[in-house]
């Protein structure tokens, strides 16, 4: 077996927390019995939870560095297969390029405890990852790994309502992350009648939400999220009137599942069960903010603003919008954001020009833009259009609160599932196509 700590040195000066962690850990790979497997990992996880961020990271290369697979090993088989074509070869060569820290994870879940511990354990890696990226291949190991553990097909899908546990609604306060809850009486208004809120529960974390989606049921799409929000609306209980579910706030609990896709299975079971609910449903939407527009916006290069294909009529508007923009509020568009010691600005809302210039922008962005990879790609619109989701409506001064101005200069979107149409689109958006509204369209 590969010596997967061959690059830690053996004098005692060096023995430190991480040696005798990957010490442990190479123990426990090569332990057969499972009472004494379960017990080593128990060891181990404690020494992990003892390491400062440091001692995290060293740890971290050590994974990628010594519980590599052998690629002598790996390429010898690899040769042998494209001889042979057999089975039995294609089981060894499976075997030996699997990399060993994925049976390590494997063998640390044994532990009590051991899967919310490799959980927070991928948590610190992703922070890491972010200056690291030597640390990429054990990442994928790690996300592997949580994707079959987390298949939705073991998820649970609870309501919370008010009657719920109070340290289940306390955990949803704390990790709404789309639309602070201020307290008791905030939350309280989004669990009344005409508001749902719908979580994901793993069985060995019965205790601890995984994701959670609210909704509001309305007779209408809605243009902005105050209303959504406000505490003293009175909240309707006829649900004859329930015509359209919009899904306005999805917040994930466990920041080492980032990048399992929980949400879309999310999304789609709570749709279902509304519309099992409520026959009279035939809407399912979001009201979601823009996260990515206004960095993207004050960024943009006017000259090189456009798209391929794009017709040249309609590139000088684009260019125009931006420039008029920039004449009336500053280069870096400062003049559109909440002053220091002042109100909420409400130029977006109030200035007709200004909404038609954002609102060409921003469905720029979202359809010609949110389709790639780059940086400046917006998150939450990549979510939704990758789910499935068709780009609805661009709503100007959808959130004037000062987040909602600093992200998105008030701009909020409408993604539309069509749960006939969720697959087509999900293949149009993996082709680099946004699935756009006519209405969207012709803004630009």
């Amino acid at each position: 077996m590969l010596d997967v700590i061959r690059n830690l040195r053996r004098d005692g000066t060096d023995r430190d927390d991480v040696w005798k962690l990957a010490h442990a850990c190479r123990q426990l790979l090569t332990e057969r019995g499972e009472s004494n497997s379960r017990a080593l990992a128990g060891a181990a996880i404690e020494r992990w939870r003892k390491l400062d961020a440091d001692g995290m990271h060293r740890f971290f290369k050590v994974l990628a560095a010594d519980f590599d697979p052998d690629p002598g090993e790996v390429l010898r088989l690899a040769e042998n297969y494209a001889v042979s074509r057999s089975p039995d070869n294609l089981v060894k060569l499976a075997r030996a390029a699997e990399p060993p820290r994925q049976e390590l994870l494997r063998r640390l879940n044994r532990a009590d405890g051991g899967t919310a511990s490799i959980v927070q354990m991928r948590s610190r890696l992703l922070d890491r990852l972010r200056q690291d990226r030597s640390l990429k291949a054990v990442d994928a190991d790690f996300q592997h790994l949580l994707s079959s553990w987390f298949n939705p097909g073991f998820l649970k899908l609870v309501q919370v309502d008010w009657s719920s546990p109070a340290a289940l609604l306390e955990r949803i306060i704390h990790h709404e992350a789309v639309h602070e809850i201020d307290g008791w009486n905030d939350l309280r208004r989004r669990l009344e009648p005409d508001r749902r809120c719908f979580a994901f529960f793993h069985p060995v974390l019965p205790d601890e939400p995984l994701i959670f989606v609210e909704i509001a049921l309305l007779s209408a799409m809605p243009g902005a999220i105050a209303p959504l929000l406000d505490r003293s609306g009175p909240s309707n209980v006829d649900p004859a009137s329930f015509k359209v579910a919009v899904f306005y706030s999805i917040s994930n609990c466990q920041p080492g599942l980032r990048g399992i896709n929980l949400g879309n299975f999310l999304i789609k079971q709570v749709a279902e069960r509304l519309q099992s609910e409520f026959p009279k449903l035939r809407t399912f939407c979001t009201l979601s903010p823009i996260p990515g527009f206004a960095a993207w916006l004050t960024r943009a290069n006017v000259e090189s603003l456009g798209a391929p294909r794009m017709r040249t009529t309609n590139r000088r508007a684009l260019q125009d919008a931006l420039a008029g923009l920039r004449a009336r509020h500053g280069a870096d568009l400062s003049g559109l954001l909440p002053q220091p010691g002042s109100a909420a600005p409400l130029a977006p809302a109030d200035d007709e020009a200004d909404r038609a210039a954002l609102s060409a922008l921003c469905a720029h962005y979202l359809v010609h833009r949110t389709a790639t990879e780059a940086p400046e790609a917006d998150p939450v619109g990549r979510f939704h259009l990758n789910n499935g989701a068709r780009l609805q409506r661009i709503n100007a001064a959808g959130d004037l609160s000062r987040k909602g101005l600093k992200q998105s200069f008030g701009m909020m979107v409408n993604y539309l599932y069509d749960l006939d149409e969720i697959e087509a689109n999900h293949e149009k958006f993996m082709h680099g196509e946004v699935a756009a509204a006519r209405a969207v369209l012709s803004l630009m």
